[in-house]
């Protein structure tokens, strides 16, 4: 019995059938995760507040330490040189005598709690202020992701793109924490020209940077003619 030519042999099957499965990949379920997260990082890239970071205070905290060891440590071997039998030491004595017999509106008193006073204030505000006012910080796409800008390099970057606009000739940029005074000379064109397209410039230039609290631009320029 010889087989039909028409009808399809078994090895011919599997080749018609591969050829019309289409070839399409599965959606992988972390691709979709990944790229919905990413859409959603791109839609709050307003919404989350970039802070200053944080200082160290090494520099505060090594001269508080470094009070507090002396004086608790002189203090502590005062007070067991006494319980061995041992005569105080006179500075103690001393110190003990006069706060004993000076009034409260003594001059060195007074000039002692405002010593205390100020101090602490200090210290009070170190704690509360977050310190590195030469960093700016930029937006920030996730709330635990931060950067900052040091002043000086955005100060740098304005100045460039001051020098690129046609009049000027020297420019002079300072950058502040909510204003960046710029001061241009100018040695050819309409000042009033100039001074409209170095803002716009610095306005560009300023929005490129993503400050997350783009501070205000003040433009002031001056005709040389020598």
């Amino acid at each position: 019995m010889t087989p039909d030519p028409g009808a399809p042999g078994p090895s011919s099957a599997p080749s018609a059938h591969r050829a019309t499965v289409p070839l399409t990949k599965e959606p992988d379920p972390t691709e979709r995760n990944v790229s919905s997260s990413n859409l959603k990082a791109g839609e709050d890239d307003r919404g989350h507040q970039a802070h200053r970071p944080w200082s160290a205070r090494r520099l505060p905290a090594a001269l508080v330490a470094s009070v507090v060891l002396v004086a608790a440590g002189a203090a502590l071997i005062d007070v067991v040189a006494v319980r061995v039998g041992r005569p105080a030491a006179a500075w103690r004595r001393h110190l003990a005598d006069e706060l004993a017999t000076r009034p409260v509106d003594d001059i060195w008193m007074l000039t002692g709690a405002a010593v205390a006073a100020v101090v602490g204030i200090w210290l009070i505000v170190l704690a509360l202020t977050p310190g590195l006012r030469h960093w700016l910080p930029l937006r920030s796409p996730a709330p635990r992701l931060r950067a900052s800008l040091d002043r000086d390099s955005a100060a740098d970057l304005l100045r460039d793109a001051a020098m690129r606009v046609p009049g000027v000739s020297k420019a002079r940029i300072r950058v502040r924490r909510h204003r960046v005074k710029a001061r241009a000379d100018i040695r050819f064109r309409d000042p009033h020209q100039v001074k409209d397209d170095l803002t716009a410039t610095l306005d560009d230039e300023r929005d490129q940077l993503a400050l997350a609290r783009p501070p205000r631009i003040v433009v002031r320029v001056r005709r040389r003619t020598h």
